[in-house]
């Protein structure tokens, strides 16, 4: 049976699953079954769907294509049989022979299953095997492969290339004319990778003359010389010294997980004290980048020491800076954007996230996390040529980020309660999928279990119930919401200028205590600390002293301390007494006591002021830095427009264009 003929044959629901299972062959969609089963037969759709293979799946097929054709399911189990290193090759012989069926990796009756067109093609070492002897020896002169035959099947009949496949076929005899030490050279090739490097590969020898081990194997065509100085084993061969197998030590069944059982009520509330973190971090990141967004490189990314001082001030380590920059990235709440030059800043899509609910929240940013491509674990780590990688930077990519991610979490999701060790996790996969092995997916995993832990995916590194839950697509948020820790709307202010936050602030008192205060302490108790800077900059956003005082009275379990009121009215009494505009820039103040006490600081000397009037002194410097010249003096200015008016600095509405995030 041909293998379109047999496409043709499949019922409606075997067509659906086929192309449920690869998609990739209906983009675009063929026009006939004939166009899909070409499509199904080209090389890259086949090394596609063998990369999703499972390795006892994968060892059905490389059992299939060591053999030149048509194979019956008895002949097929008891080759499987033979490779197995315990058990028996049933039931799980039958479900993979169904499942490649499915996928039409393999077609025909079990007494006549035989490989997809192409599929032998791109398998070209099945299992380590070195390719037929037909096909090994087919670059050797004709006159060469006659005196070949001569030698190792006289009185044979046939072209040169026919007589020595035949002669191959049983190659036991010609193995034991070998010394023991050309034995051993085969023995080392038996099990894969089937080739070997020696000198002179190409030289003709003959039985006769024959003294090396190498020697005595070319000549008996035991070796097939490929190149100059390369040599393969023939299929036949190496099947002979396997003893007709065609894997050892094969396994029907993944390998067991080990790793520490977990209390499953314990991990999902330790996960949702990560998740609850994790989305406190990336708000916290995004109003401080509203205030003072960091510039874009020229290359693109964000700069190292942004980056340390980001990672400061979220006290986090770098790379789980790193990760929460890359995830408010990938989940459209930070672009670039500000000027010629460029600054990271939230996007309008951060005031959509903001409001939602944090369960909401962080639903957005762990689907953020799962599907991108960006790799935050690389952070630090130099490229090619020898430059670091840094945030944000476009080389972070790589395509098979998402899968490994995938493919991790399936497996702590196959084992509840379990937190299964980093080489447990890496020996599942090889399972797995085989074929995708490799330092790189090694790396990913690695940083997969950990930016789940981080991100709350995980607790004490077993897979969360919310995190279950979003991985199989189901709806996590209502899952999370229940264990997350319930907001406070208070703080307790002390006498030393403190506030101690109880447990978590609702979102809005967060804002406004990180815009009036600044974070001293995080733990259990968030300590804020208000000081002359923090209070201006409360003040600079449009405050006013009535408004900061009601508004801690209002969420204050304690009496405001005499010593904050103090400090309040201080402030304020100085704040805008002296007001910065441009000219250059001047400086006017109603208090020409004020200006000339100005004038006479040493430390106003580069600022080069003049006296325009009792009221107004001009600079050559632009109005932000004599601002910022003027409070490092000690002074409180504020900035003025042309028209005199003062300029409100609205510290947490900068925004950039980009795109809102996904709803989940």
């Amino acid at each position: 049976m041909e293998f379109t003929e047999w496409i043709r044959g499949r019922t409606d629901e075997q067509l659906r699953a086929l192309v449920t299972a690869r998609p990739e062959l209906i983009t675009p969609v063929p026009a006939h079954l004939e166009g899909l089963a070409a499509r199904a037969s080209s090389p890259s759709a086949i090394a596609r769907v063998l990369d999703r293979l499972d390795r006892f799946t994968l060892a059905v097929v490389e059992t299939l294509a060591a053999r030149s054709g048509p194979v019956r399911k008895t002949a097929l189990r008891e080759l499987i049989a033979a490779a197995l290193a315990a058990g028996r090759p049933e039931p799980a012989l039958t479900a993979a022979l169904d499942r490649l069926r499915e996928l039409a990796l393999v077609y025909g009756p079990d007494s006549a299953l035989d490989l997809a067109p192409g599929v032998r093609k791109v398998l070209d070492d099945p299992a380590g095997l070195g390719p037929p002897a037909d096909v090994a020896f087919r670059h050797h002169p004709p006159e060469q492969l006659d005196e070949l035959a001569d030698d190792i099947a006289p009185g044979s009949t046939g072209s040169g290339r026919e007589r020595l496949a035949a002669a191959l076929a049983e190659p036991g005899g010609l193995i034991e004319e070998v010394s023991p030490e050309a034995r051993a050279a085969l023995e080392q090739l038996a099990w894969g990778p089937p080739t070997g490097r020696v000198p002179n590969a190409r030289r003709e020898v003959r039985v006769a003359s024959a003294r090396s081990p190498i020697e005595q194997l070319l000549a008996r065509g035991l070796l097939a010389a490929t190149g100059e100085e390369s040599v393969t084993l023939p299929r036949e061969v190496g099947l002979h010294l396997r003893g007709g197998r065609v894997h050892r030590d094969l396994a029907a069944l993944p390998p067991a997980l080990k790793g520490v059982a977990r209390d499953q009520e314990l991990s999902d509330r330790t996960a949702a004290g990560q998740a609850f973190a994790f989305v406190r971090a990336v708000e916290e990141l995004c109003e401080r980048w509203s205030i003072e967004p960091p510039g874009v490189l020229r290359t693109g990314g964000l700069g190292v020491r942004d980056m340390k001082r980001t990672a400061g001030e979220l006290d986090l380590p770098e790379w789980a800076a790193a990760l929460v920059v890359e995830v408010a990235y990938a989940a459209g709440l930070i672009a670039s954007g500000g000027g010629v030059d460029g600054e990271w800043l939230p996007t309008a899509g951060y005031d959509l996230w903001r409001v939602r609910s944090t369960a909401d929240r962080w639903v957005a940013l762990a689907a953020a996390w799962l599907a991108m491509d960006r790799v935050p674990g690389l952070v630090g780590e130099r490229d090619d040529r020898d430059k670091p990688l840094n945030a944000l930077h476009p080389d972070l990519r790589r395509s098979s980020a998402a899968g490994v991610r995938a493919a991790t979490l399936g497996v702590l999701a196959s084992a509840p309660g379990l937190a299964p060790s980093h080489d447990s996790v890496l020996e599942r996969l090889a399972w797995e999928q085989p074929r995708r092995r490799g330092p790189l997916r090694d790396q990913l995993t690695e940083f997969t279990l950990r930016e789940a832990e981080q991100l709350g995916l995980t607790g004490l590194g077993a897979l969360s119930g919310h995190g279950r839950a979003l991985t199989s697509g189901e709806e996590a948020a209502p899952v999370l919401a229940p264990l997350l820790p319930q907001p406070v709307d208070h703080v307790l202010l002390q006498a030393d200028l403190t506030a101690v936050a109880p447990g978590p602030l609702t979102s809005e008192l967060n804002r406004w205590m990180t815009l009036a205060a600044d974070v001293e302490s995080k733990g259990g108790a968030t300590v804020y600390r208000f000081g002359e800077s923090s209070i201006r900059r409360a003040l600079d956003a449009g405050q006013a002293a009535e408004e900061l005082l009601a508004m801690l009275e209002r969420h204050s379990a304690t009496p405001v301390p005499q010593a904050l009121s103090y400090l309040v009215a201080d402030v304020a009494r100085r704040h805008g007494r002296i007001r910065v505009g441009t000219a250059g820039a001047y400086v006017r103040c109603d208090d020409p006591a004020l200006l000339d006490q100005i004038t006479a600081d040493r430390r106003s000397a580069a600022l080069r002021l003049r006296r325009l009037a009792p009221t107004v002194i001009a600079s050559r410097s632009s109005r932000a830095v004599l601002v910022d010249s003027l409070r490092a003096m000690g002074y409180a200015p504020v900035p003025e427009s042309l028209d005199g008016d003062v300029i409100i600095s609205q510290l947490d509405s900068r925004r950039t264009e980009g795109p809102a995030p996904a709803r989940q």
